[in-house]
């Protein structure tokens, strides 16, 4: 189960299948487009999202001895409500996984709050308790731990997000989605300095909704290893991009390696740009992880004195977010321009003869 599942691309079954690759027992299972059955009983397993039910469809899931919720933050109460009394044969279990949020998310609530079931186990777990934790990711961490503490408890420890009212933007959601086969593509690079991520997004409108589809990033990635980097979002050398300024040595260099309709975004207000997203409706797709990372956690500073929250932005949790203000400057320019009051001349009468 998730809360909302479009596609068998959002669901487990790829992981279960590999599993089922792995150790070598296909011969036990007869796999099909949506459904995973037992070739030696009775047993099968579905993929579904529970937005799909209500209180009469519901039932349907009454003969199930298992349901396992994945991305378990993001269900609804509803979602618990209709689920929790459904999966009652004799035996039978719920299994949630989640990245912990806040306090007062319904399954949070549920299973860590003053009174969980009497009959629940609660497993913790971090990045420590991987033993395959790939490399790649803990550059991503040990980059976190370092300059940012709230984000790294966050992220790899499972502590609860202290974004909470300071968050910028609040106008997204994460969605499957396939881009249209006219859609026109906007790319945004933010370089990375030093040990920071360089990233790259790609994007398209339709009305005021804005896709985010892909995105690239590294942590300390090399300039000759940048364009390879970039090349891994679908079609980015085809269309133009626009890239943070700061950097015209790095932007010619990957102009000259692939990338010829690379050009700078130009300086403008990072406030102007943040209300310019905030005219949209920010679709993002689940694959673009870092970009939902930093939207999480993108806030405004707090005065340390009095716990106020003050109208300034945070230097951070913005590669990502960056990336999209440059991808999208020239059009937040272009509707500008667009809107500005036109000056009528003024006719001046010439006493010439």
């Amino acid at each position: 189960m998730r809360e909302v599942q479009r596609t068998l691309a959002q669901s487990v079954k790829q992981v279960l299948e590999d599993k089922i690759r792995k150790f070598h027992v296909e011969s036990h299972f007869d796999v099909r487009d949506n459904v995973i059955r037992s070739r030696n009983g009775t047993g099968m397993i579905i993929f579904e999202g529970m937005q799909n039910y209500n209180a009469d469809n519901i039932k349907s899931l009454e003969g199930f001895h298992r349901a396992w919720f994945a991305e378990a933050q993001r269900a609804s109460q509803r979602s618990l409500d209709l689920l929790r009394p459904t999966i009652r044969e004799a035996g039978s279990e719920l299994w949630f996984d989640w990245n912990p949020n806040e306090p007062t998310d319904p399954v949070d609530a549920f299973l860590r709050g003053p009174a969980p079931p009497p009959d629940s186990v609660v497993v913790e777990m971090t990045y420590a308790d991987n033993p395959w934790f790939p490399e790649v990711l803990c550059k991503e961490m040990e980059y976190d731990k370092k300059t940012d503490p709230d984000k790294y408890a966050w992220i790899w420890l499972g502590k609860y997000n202290k974004s909470g009212d300071k968050r910028v933007l609040k106008n997204w959601h994460i969605e499957d989605f396939d881009a249209p086969r006219d859609a026109i593509f906007w790319l945004g690079i933010d370089w990375g300095f030093s040990g920071d991520p360089t990233a790259m997004v790609r994007c398209f409108s339709i009305g005021r909704k804005l896709y985010v589809d892909w995105e690239a990033y590294e942590v300390g990635c090399e300039l000759e290893d940048t364009p390879s980097l970039f090349m891994t979002i679908p079609e980015s050398e085809k269309w133009p991009s626009s890239a943070d300024d700061s950097r015209p040595e790095t932007i010619s260099y990957v102009k000259r390696h692939g990338f010829p309709k690379l050009q700078r975004a130009g300086k403008g207000s990072i406030e102007d740009s943040v209300e310019f997203l905030r005219t949209y409706e920010i679709i993002v797709h689940p694959r673009c992880r870092h970009t939902i990372d930093e939207l999480t956690l993108y806030s405004y500073k707090v005065d340390a004195l009095t716990g106020r929250v003050l109208p300034i932005i945070e230097d951070k949790h913005n590669h990502c977010i960056d990336a999209l203000r440059y991808a999208i400057e020239g059009t937040r320019r272009g509707m500008a321009a667009m809107q500005r009051p036109k000056v009528r001349p003024i006719p001046v009468l010439s006493r010439w003869r």
